[in-house]
């Protein structure tokens, strides 16, 4: 995928997908050396309406700074998602429950990523912020692409870091170095947080691995991969904390960290998290003087997939502290 847009134009010339020098604009050399003028499709799709109507009823949408309007892609932990158009200046919380209509499941709204893979993670204390180029760029995020992602507590900051910056080690064309090497040992340090093998140093090392990604990165792509490392230590800084202080995953996402257990007091025997298990790992057992079959999960066989979790309709089924990391 080249997101970069000189990136995308060596690609269709059938060469490596690469950004080239910016100091030859497209306008003057592009697609196949001839000028070349490359917007976003949705850039694109307002020029009709502009010409037909004029800029003014146009800029009269939006903020000062940021006019029109603006098609997001809300998904995630919410009621209703969809393709969403909105003005700029839109809150997240209005998108969030006015449009999506809150939380699935009626669990507690954690964070909401804006922009893409590249975007930010945005706390609960940030909803009425204004979706707009300015006010995200602000806190470690941005429009970008338009999508936009919801997570409950069931997130875990510190590996939804980790899947962004694991997805952008292979968006990266690898042609420059901090880039490159840089998207690769941010990988590695999350990963070892994620396992339990951190440390408080590791924290540091991610914000100078970040910072210097911004800076000398050659193309957006690698001035703004940082960004869901930096937002994420920035706001669910305790999550990072709890994860190299306690070996504790406090969303009981990772799976070194967090084990599987059935509270059998809240257990209802319904079966449903043993009809969900992909692997085997929930045991069924039958007994003359209980009334249904009791459940427990195998520590051994899980992977604290979620599987479980997700399909208990009375909260049963919980994560626990795993008592001893795995390597």
């Amino acid at each position: 995928m080249c997101g970069e847009s000189t990136a995308l134009m060596q690609s269709i010339e059938g060469l490596v997908g690469e950004p080239r020098a910016k100091y030859i604009r497209s306008v003057e050399r592009g697609l196949w050396g001839q000028p070349t003028v490359l917007n976003n499709v949705e850039t694109l799709a307002n020029v009709p309406y502009i010409i037909a109507n004029g800029s003014e009823p146009f800029a009269a949408i939006g903020t000062d700074t940021s006019k029109g309007t603006k098609v997001f892609s809300l998904v995630g932990k919410v009621k209703r998602s969809g393709l969403v158009e909105v003005p700029m200046g839109t809150t997240l919380r209005s998108l969030v429950y006015d449009i999506g209509g809150g939380i699935a499941d009626k669990r507690p709204f954690k964070a909401v990523q804006t922009g893409g893979p590249s975007g930010g993670c945005l706390p609960e204390s940030l909803l009425d912020l204004s979706v707009d180029f300015e006010s995200l760029l602000e806190h470690d995020s941005m429009v970008g692409s338009g999508g936009m992602i919801v997570m409950d507590d069931r997130s875990c900051m510190v590996e939804v870091a980790h899947y962004y910056v694991d997805f952008l080690c292979g968006e990266s064309c690898g042609k420059c170095t901090p880039c490159r090497e840089g998207l690769r040992h941010m990988r590695e340090i999350l990963a070892n947080i994620c396992k339990g093998h951190g440390k408080l140093s590791d924290l540091q090392d991610l914000e100078d691995l970040a910072f210097t990604l911004q800076e000398a990165s050659l193309c957006a792509l690698g001035k703004t991969a940082a960004n869901p490392v930096l937002s994420t230590l920035r706001y669910f800084r305790d999550e990072y904390e709890a994860h190299i202080n306690d070996k504790y995953c406090p969303a009981g996402i990772c799976q070194a960290l967090s084990v599987m257990q059935i509270e059998q007091e809240d257990c209802t025997s319904c079966g449903l998290c043993y009809k969900a298990c992909p692997i085997g790992a929930l045991k069924q057992t039958v007994t003359e003087d209980t009334d249904g079959p009791t459940y427990h999960i195998d520590a051994e066989t899980c992977t604290v997939c979620g599987s479980c979790r997700e399909a208990c309709r009375f909260d049963a089924v919980v994560a626990k502290r795993r008592e001893k990391t795995c390597a």
